[in-house]
């Protein structure tokens, strides 16, 4: 019993932070864990203590907004986190009405925060948070600011819209970039802003609402959630890019999935997808719980957000002299992997967000990316600041601090520019030198086989086999490797050289611009500026590393052993004037497969637009292949576009 009081006291003041003050300081993965234990507790006992959360729909009001009593009461949903589970509510549902092929839809389960918006002779009239379920908070004005909540509607009945007010990625994004403080998350960020007393600060997030339910209507009965969906859409609500019937569980799973595999890739957060009965009168015979009704489910995937304590920085030296500073973290789970560090990206950013050694933070991490520290949870009396180093913690040359960067300016001597600068020329979207891996490099450096790229091209059997772990057969792969390196293509040279802010893609502008190796070393400033996609600053970064004799140097003496930069060629290839996306999981590399487009006269964007031609979609193409299909464009697969080539 001692540890249900314990639980519940955690989970509502927890539930106080996240619901009243719209700031956690800990993740919901983490609630979710404390929660699940309380429920499993509750079961095992028998027992539901006074004041457990379990029984709660939302948080506290606060009393400045104001209340509102709902017309239709707001309910939490059930959650499942594995297919099990979903297949244990199938069941249910199944054994209730008698019958196992009823109709579902399934949407997404987006994460912000619940509004519910009543109209009345077409106008709005109010808009309310969920608040318990039964009275919510007025945040009329609030609501008004957003610019997908239509002020009129076609319907002219009394009527209560439910919806969850979002803010998309790009817009937390766009608005951190021009912001001293930045916003947390985009949950927080959109729940904040509604709860303001100002509703410019809610007009200025740029918020959306995504309608999912008609919660009240006075004279209008729905017979499904389609016709009610097709209402909403009627009246110019928006009700987001995914929503499905299925009346098969197997189905419903496979459309579950297909959610999850897209969610990566959305400019929202969605924490799950929801099933509900299609049928209403299935519905009223289901009926609900205190808390939540029997005829839906919501399926939460595995978060992407957690929290954990910064236990300390290191400061690493990348290629180009910048010294990075690195996060490394109290162990932590998340999206399968364990997390141990993460990036923190310049002195602004850290200063920005009040990052602290010592402190909770809370981690999000998005495909395969390194985690990103997005902000701070809880700070403590141990908390120390993050303090930039005054040498350079490879070479132990005094570090230059510009603006919010921290740079060791020994270019020719440190050990951990030299050797991150040959790692990015042996890499694959580089030279591509299969076998010279990081640690290979490291060790051919250390025995001053390797000073250079340049010196790569130097290499023999002798040298190779003199670091521990070479034999024969893989010594003779390397060297095939570098000798297969020798002829490349201009652009592929260029990002090689790691120049810094020059990357593939700035790497190929310059290769189509200027033809030939000779053009590009003997570039000038101001044209530099004036290319497509160029600044000031990569302008200024091209025409310093050419101007520098060491570079020049190492560039000859690469041409002298035998390297090959051939010069770009307009082929007027099949793919001339084409603008092309690539999505989803193809046979062969993206970046092989980008190269192939950009070989047969083609370019290549990462996002869908109308400016794209054609889109060419592997397996879980994704959101983008939606959005292809919407535009209208021209969508082909993988062997679509190998047959153009033949």
């Amino acid at each position: 019993m001692d540890e249900m009081y314990d639980l519940i006291e955690k989970l509502n003041m927890y539930g106080d932070k996240y619901y009243g003050a719209d700031a956690p300081i800990i993740s919901d993965k983490e609630y979710d864990a404390l929660y699940d234990k309380l429920v499993s507790l509750e079961s095992l006992l028998g027992v539901m203590l006074p004041n457990s959360p379990t029984q709660k729909v939302g948080g506290a009001m606060l009393p400045v907004f104001g209340s509102h009593t709902h017309k239709g009461r707001l309910y939490s949903l059930a959650k499942s986190q594995s297919q099990s589970e979903l297949e244990g509510w199938w069941a249910r549902t199944s054994k209730a009405i008698g019958k196992d092929d009823f109709d579902c839809s399934i949407e997404y389960k987006y994460d912000g925060l619940t509004i519910n918006i009543s109209y009345n002779n077409g106008k709005l009239v109010r808009a309310t948070t969920r608040g318990d379920g039964i009275k919510g908070e007025n945040v009329t004005e609030q609501a008004k600011t957003i610019r997908t909540v239509p002020q009129t509607i076609e319907y002219k009945g009394e009527i209560e819209v439910q919806g969850e007010c979002i803010m998309r990625l790009s817009e937390l994004n766009s608005y951190n970039n021009t912001h001293d403080i930045p916003l947390k998350n985009a949950r927080n960020a959109a729940a904040g802003a509604l709860r303001n007393l100002d509703a410019n600060v809610t007009r200025g997030r740029n918020l959306d609402f995504m309608a999912y339910n008609v919660a009240y209507s006075a004279d209008k009965h729905f017979e499904s959630q389609k016709e009610m969906v097709d209402f909403l859409l009627f009246n110019n609500f928006t009700v987001g890019d995914f929503v499905e019937f299925s009346n098969n569980i197997e189905e419903i799973k496979d459309k579950i999935t297909k959610i999850g595999n897209d969610r990566p890739d959305l400019d929202y957060l969605i924490d799950g997808a929801v099933v509900k009965v299609n049928n209403t009168n299935l519905r009223d015979e289901l009926g609900s719980t205190e808390k939540a009704p029997r005829w839906a489910i919501a399926y939460k995937y595995e978060a992407e957000e957690v929290s954990t304590i910064l236990s300390n920085v290191i400061w690493q030296v990348a290629r180009t002299g910048k010294i990075n500073p690195l996060a490394m973290l109290q162990p932590v789970e998340l999206s399968g992997a364990t997390i141990a560090r993460a990036t923190l990206n310049n002195l602004d950013d850290i200063a920005k967000k009040d990052i602290k050694i010592g402190s909770r933070v809370f981690l999000r991490r998005s495909n395969d990316v390194i985690p990103e520290i997005l902000g701070v949870a809880e700070h403590y009396d141990s908390s120390t600041p993050i303090i930039p180093p005054k040498y350079c913690p490879s070479c132990g040359e005094l570090a230059r601090r510009d603006g919010a960067f921290v740079y060791c300016d020994n270019l020719i001597n440190c050990s951990a520019i030299n050797i991150g600068r040959m790692s990015h020329f042996a890499s694959r979207d580089a030279m591509d030198i299969e076998g010279l891996s990081d640690r290979t490099i490291t060790e051919l450096y250390n025995s001053n086989h390797i000073k250079t790229i340049a010196d790569i091209y130097n290499l023999n059997s002798e040298k190779l086999l003199s670091v521990d772990g070479f034999k024969d057969k893989k010594t003779d792969n390397i060297l095939k490797a570098i000798s297969v390196s020798k002829h490349v293509n201009l652009g592929k040279f260029i990002f090689a050289l790691g120049i810094g802010n020059i990357g593939k893609k700035s790497a190929s502008v310059l290769a189509e611009h200027y033809k030939s190796l000779d053009n590009i070393i003997n570039c000038q400033l101001d044209e530099l500026a004036s290319l497509s996609d160029f600044g000031d600053i990569m302008a200024k970064s091209v025409y310093d590393y050419f101007a520098a004799d060491d570079n020049i140097a190492v560039i000859n003496q690469m041409l002298e052993r035998g390297v090959e930069v051939q010069d770009f060629i307009s082929i007027g290839g099949v793919f001339e004037g084409q603008n092309i996306c690539l999505t989803g999981s193809l046979p062969i590399p993206r970046g092989k497969a980008k190269e192939l487009v950009i070989e047969n006269g083609g370019k290549v964007s990462d996002s869908v637009s109308k400016n794209v031609n054609i889109v060419v979609v592997g397996e879980d193409a994704g959101s983008k292949l939606a959005k292809a299909e919407k535009l209208g464009l021209v969508i082909w697969s993988y062997d679509d576009l190998l047959s153009k080539l033949k």
